[in-house]
């Protein structure tokens, strides 16, 4: 079966609703799972994980998973739905990385995630002023708790795990469809398809909204000039950034780090 690519446009989503069977999807944004009642599986490339009432997970961005219940109606959790650009100084261990593990038992897990989880979910209206802190307390806390591994080896041979395993690890770089279809041992015809098919956009497309990503990252967690981030995440030049930039975002990168500097600020004030 060919998992669903769900491209997700909210940089926070958040539901507290009865769980379901759920067939194996990808998307862009890391999944957080909290479970306040019951019990579900939750499947992650060729392993199922068991949670209980208590138990959270984070399912890192682009790798398959699936949810399996066995007790309808009788189970409900918490589902956070977060953009990459909010990983922070994490970031980069979610492109290239993932948990053997996924699952953080409650009685390993910190009191801070599932306060975060409540307060994103009590937000959910307004996210914007406390999505970036209250996430970035979810993942200095859990961080830690796993054994990371390479995202293509739970994946084996699947083309759709080398693909996100190659982008991650070389999109700084200047790269084109030929180089990275020989690299692969594919034909880029193939590595066509699974952009269009799987992930609904061609090659440029999907290279330039991981570098994206990676920008609004550093424009974010650090004061560095916008001409070295742009030329770092390995758009060609500030023209070419500038107009994918505000083709996704709708505003400058200036406009988008100041703006994220005030919702900061929100989030301190009502915390101080």
């Amino acid at each position: 079966m060919i998992p669903l690519y769900e491209k997700r446009k909210e940089r926070l989503s958040i539901f507290h609703k009865v769980s379901r069977h759920v067939s194996p999807h990808l998307h862009n944004a890391m999944e957080i799972v909290y479970v306040t009642d019951g019990n579900l599986e939750l499947g992650v490339g060729q392993e199922l994980f068991h949670m209980e009432k208590g138990d959270f997970a984070i399912v890192f961005p682009d790798v398959i998973h699936h949810y399996q219940v066995f007790c309808p109606g009788g189970s409900k959790a918490y589902y956070l739905l977060a953009s990459s650009a909010l990983g922070g100084q994490f970031l980069e261990d979610m492109r290239k990385y993932c948990p053997a593990d996924p699952v953080i038992k409650s009685s390993n897990l910190h009191p801070d995630i599932p306060n975060a989880v409540r307060s994103l979910y009590r937000n959910k209206d307004n996210p914007s002023v406390v999505e970036q802190a209250y996430t970035q307390i979810i993942l200095a806390r859990s961080m830690s708790c796993f054994e990371l591994v390479e995202k293509s080896s739970i994946g084996g041979n699947d083309i759709i795990y080398q693909t996100v395993s190659y982008v991650a690890g070389h999109f700084k770089e200047e790269i084109s469809l030929d180089t990275m279809a020989k690299n692969l041992g594919v034909s880029k015809y193939v590595l066509s398809r699974v952009f269009s098919g799987t992930f609904h956009r061609n090659f440029n497309q999907y290279l330039n909204e991981q570098r994206l990503d990676y920008v609004c990252t550093l424009l974010e967690c650090t004061n560095r000039s916008i001409t070295d981030i742009c030329m770092e995440a390995g758009f060609e030049s500030q023209r070419t950034f500038n107009r994918a930039f505000r083709e996704k975002y709708r505003m400058t990168p200036r406009e988008y780090r100041n703006k994220s500097k005030e919702n900061i600020l929100s989030v301190q004030q009502c915390h101080s």
